[in-house]
């Protein structure tokens, strides 16, 4: 019996790459190989060696065929869905010259305040790219880079997101998607193209960027023979132009603003992972200081809002109280807000973690679920911004009565899934599938062979189905708490 055609979908993200092996015509999940990633840096310093990437990619490739008992022969296509906003800086040899930047490298935040000014403010980059710079940005650590290290900048020959890298070294081609390319801060979203303005103003020649293909799943060409025999790939196949991770999970759930609907009227996402994202597909472009713009991987638009600290801040609450992730109580008065590497949204680069409402009859479970009381408020509150830039009202019951989709490492975990329907008061729906940005990387390679549209492709393969649960009451008391500390202790944690 023939082998049926299958597609390869990598999500390289901050801690790990993955590698999911998919059947092309079905999107059954075949396995899923994985390679960690090494991060260094302290004091607001993140970086990984972008060879580290690429050598995790071909140990994940490796892992997922020799699981999946699949020929190499069957595979007709791969794409890459990376973490946004790195900054990888390559010499005339195309190899990194300085390990990658990433994007929670919270060094660059004086830049990132700095070009807000010199453009004249958050409203002339929301007209222009449809975000404001952020320490996270792209724009920002190519300041950050020839204020610090200028001779590698003067150096550099080309300029790349993490994604980029990758998907050049596959194909041999300097090509980027507009969602990814969204998230530089020198892409205008509202004309789908690089700004010479903020070019020249970043002392970017366009010769140092990739080109911008129309969509995520554009063929960016095929596989050379060095990246195959690297991989244990055939040569030739298909390389879809990728994208970033936000913009992949987003097709993995079915979600695309040129697709039929807006996507938000019924299931923003929420997204718990190292960091905590708010999402929604739309046909619109909402601007909001509080957001980043993003465009979609195929048409449209896909508004974000991005906490720093998520799952990993409150692991680290739960190591240093000796207690399991789980083992979590309600907060019991208390507010713990895990700022622990500053945070995003709010822009709050330089916060650090901040405790208050502590008692003799305090407990280590409270305190504990105080921080993931604090985590989750901080991204529920995003996306209430996202609903208004929207032009949803948050409070509408409604709009409370659509479902959340909730997804990311943390939407397995009882305590996180328990404090997010505790104090959105909403339905959610928690999709079966949890490599959704691998598996909407997979459904870019497979548009890139067959030309169907990658958002078509994730709904017939039903990748964003899972069980729904349902409302219970919101917890004003604790929500409004929450709120009252971070709004008056907002000006301390700015310094």
């Amino acid at each position: 019996m023939p082998q049926r055609p299958v597609v390869i979908g990598v999500d390289s993200s901050t801690q790990s790459t993955k590698a999911a092996v998919v059947d092309a015509e079905d999107g059954t999940l075949l396995a899923l190989g994985r390679a960690p990633h090494t991060v260094t840096g302290e004091s607001g310093a993140r970086e990984t060696d972008p060879e580290n990437w690429w050598g995790a990619l071909a140990l994940a490739v490796a892992d997922a065929l020799k699981q999946a008992a699949v020929p190499s022969a069957a595979v007709t296509g791969i794409a890459v869905a990376g973490q946004q906003h790195g900054l990888v800086a390559l010499g005339a040899d195309g190899r990194p010259l300085r390990p990658a930047l990433l994007w929670n490298d919270t060094r660059s935040a004086p830049e990132a305040a700095a070009l807000t000014t010199a453009l004249g403010g958050p409203g002339a980059w929301l007209a222009r790219t449809g975000s404001v710079p952020v320490a996270a940005m792209t724009a920002a650590k190519w300041q950050w880079l020839r204020a610090h290290e200028p001779a590698t900048a003067d150096r550099t020959a080309a300029v790349r997101l993490p994604h980029d890298f990758l998907t050049e070294r596959l194909a041999g081609i300097a090509v980027t998607d507009p969602g990814d390319a969204s998230g530089t801060c020198w892409y205008d979203t509202a004309h789908g193209a690089y700004d010479p303005e903020l070019l020249a103003l970043l002392g970017l020649d366009p010769a140092q960027l990739p080109a911008v293909a129309p969509s995520a799943a554009t063929r960016a060409g095929s596989l050379t023979r060095t990246a195959a025999d690297a991989l244990g790939l055939p040569p030739g196949i298909a390389v879809a132009v990728g994208t970033g991770d936000n913009m992949a999970a987003a097709v993995g759930l079915g979600l695309g603003g040129a697709a039929g609907g807006d996507g938000l009227l019924d299931h923003p996402v929420v997204s718990l992972g190292t960091s905590g994202t708010v999402f929604a597909a739309t046909r619109t472009r909402p601007a909001s200081p509080g957001l980043s713009g993003f465009a979609a991987a195929d048409g449209g638009y896909l508004p974000l809002g991005c906490t720093l600290n998520c799952t990993l801040a409150v692991d680290r609450i739960a190591t240093l109280l000796g207690l399991d992730r789980e083992d979590a109580a309600p907060g019991d008065g208390l507010v713990l807000l895990p700022y622990l590497d500053g945070e995003r949204t709010p822009d709050l680069p330089h916060a650090t973690g901040l405790l208050t409402g502590l008692r003799h009859s305090s407990t280590p479970r409270a305190l504990l679920g105080a921080a993931y009381e604090g985590a989750v408020f901080t991204v529920l509150r995003a996306l209430d911004e996202l609903l208004t830039a929207c032009g949803l009202d948050p409070a509408d019951q409604a709009v409370r009565d659509r479902p959340l989709r909730l997804i990311g490492g943390g939407a397995r975990g009882r305590a996180w899934t328990g404090t997010v329907r505790r104090l959105s008061g909403r339905p959610l729906v928690v999709p079966a599938a949890t490599e959704l940005v691998a598996l909407g990387a997979a459904a870019l390679a497979a548009a890139a062979v067959t030309g169907a549209a990658p958002v078509a492709l994730a709904r017939a393969w039903g990748t964003g189905e899972g069980e729904t649960l349902p409302p219970v009451p919101r917890d004003e008391e604790t929500w409004t708490r929450i709120a009252h500390v971070l709004d008056r202790a907002a000006p301390t944690l700015l310094s």
